[in-house]
């Protein structure tokens, strides 16, 4: 995580709602804990937090584009000013 807020409410329905455009399964994982990128409840319980490393994986017919794309959401910080 770079942005330095994290995945916090703004951040995750982002996530959401970027991930709905794929047919594709994305999960995230963050030391023990993983989420599906299509829960907004699920993604804030893993409280990511800048400086954490967060794991993305994708599976179906998507999951190359939508890996793309999530790590294009990340690396942008979310398209959130800091």
């Amino acid at each position: 995580m770079i942005n330095k807020l994290g995945l916090h409410a703004r951040a995750a329905t982002r996530l959401v709602q970027l991930a709905s455009r794929f047919d594709a399964h994305i999960t995230l994982h963050q030391d023990e804990q993983s989420a599906d990128a299509d829960s907004v409840l699920g993604i804030l319980l893993l409280q990511g937090s800048q400086g954490k490393n967060v794991t993305v994986r994708c599976c179906g017919p998507d999951a190359q584009p939508a890996l793309e794309a999530v790590c294009q959401l990340f690396a942008a910080r979310f398209d959130e000013k800091e």
